[in-house]
């Protein structure tokens, strides 16, 4: 264990992983980096599928395709660096550390605000339908994405800026994979109260806000459906938001379990949560917005018949 004294800071982190014994290192690096190719196969043929059939370019594909480049990143920030973890000492530099939390957090809430915008896309096309094109036009699309992405930075420089300006003198092991806020608070022996305050204020509000929101319109979405005479017509809706709402409650469950909870709650096995919204989510989108998709299938197809030819 690595200590420093009272007036100083680390200069670099040990990260614990997943598992402490030898003979799991290589297992778990097949298994990750296995995960990792088939996450960035399939959300580049999903961006790949979306940009050339001129049949999906329509607001839902417009923010899948942002949505598999987000998770492209939210995984390159993470998994490379486990891999390489694996298989050699298990350190990050402070400022590596910090990079890795801001990118986790900058493309994580990007995550969050464009399943809120896909969603709001569903409740329109459903709820008023007349009005879809109107009122989904490229430009609010591109405003939305805009949004996302600025709001989402801006809130994880905010944390990064105010963890920065504290100090850590105890241990410098994080008993994480990755550089998480909550195991390098428990680190610090500065006064980290305003840090905590941040989390459970402003933290909490962008992190809940979009789940309301798309709780809301699924309310307003069922409530419509429910109105639709024809069976045929309630399976075609409720099919539609299906695959959406898969990955909503896959996202959302565990970055709520994780981060839903006191400071001094945060324990080792918190380590599968951050798992599924890190690693598992972007793995398993392009395949349940593929499998559940017309369109999007017809895509695919199309475009394998092109890379035959």
């Amino acid at each position: 264990m690595v200590r420093v004294n009272q007036t100083s800071s680390v200069s670099e982190f040990i990260l614990l992983g997943l598992s402490s014994r030898t003979e799991d290192q290589t297992p778990l690096f097949v298994l990750f980096l296995t995960m990792y190719l088939v996450t960035i196969i399939g959300n580049l043929i999903i961006i790949l599928a979306i940009c050339s059939d001129p049949q999906l370019q329509t607001p839902m594909y417009f923010f899948l395709s942002f949505l598999s480049f987000t998770d492209i990143c939210f995984t390159t920030n993470t998994v490379p660096k486990m891999l390489v973890d694996f298989l050699s000492e298990k350190t990050i530099s402070y400022a590596g550390c910090l990079k890795q939390m801001y990118l986790l957090y900058a493309v994580g809430n990007t995550d969050s605000c464009l399943l809120a915008a896909m969603d709001f896309g569903r409740y329109v096309a459903i709820c008023d339908p007349f009005h879809y094109v109107t009122t989904m036009s490229h430009r609010l699309c591109v405003l939305l994405l805009a949004f996302s992405c600025s709001f989402s930075h801006i809130h994880s420089l905010l944390h990064i800026l105010l963890l920065n300006c504290l100090i850590f003198c105890e241990s410098n092991i994080i008993h994480n994979f990755i550089c998480d806020i909550n195991p390098v608070l428990k680190l610090c022996c500065s006064f980290t109260f305003v840090n905590e305050l941040v989390i459970k204020t402003e933290g909490l509000v962008v992190l809940v806000t979009p789940f309301l929101f798309i709780a809301f319109s699924y309310a307003q979405i069922l409530i419509t459906v429910l109105k639709i005479p024809s069976a045929a017509g309630k399976h075609k809706a409720f099919s539609t938001c299906g695959s959406h709402l898969t990955v909503v409650i896959l996202f959302y469950g565990s970055i709520f379990y994780v981060y839903l909870q006191p400071l001094s709650a945060y324990t080792v096995r918190d380590r599968v949560a951050i798992i599924v919204y890190t690693v598992l989510s972007s793995l398993l989108n392009p395949f349940i917005y593929s499998l559940r998709n017309k369109d999007l299938k017809r895509g695919l197809k199309k475009l394998m018949d092109k890379k035959q030819f």
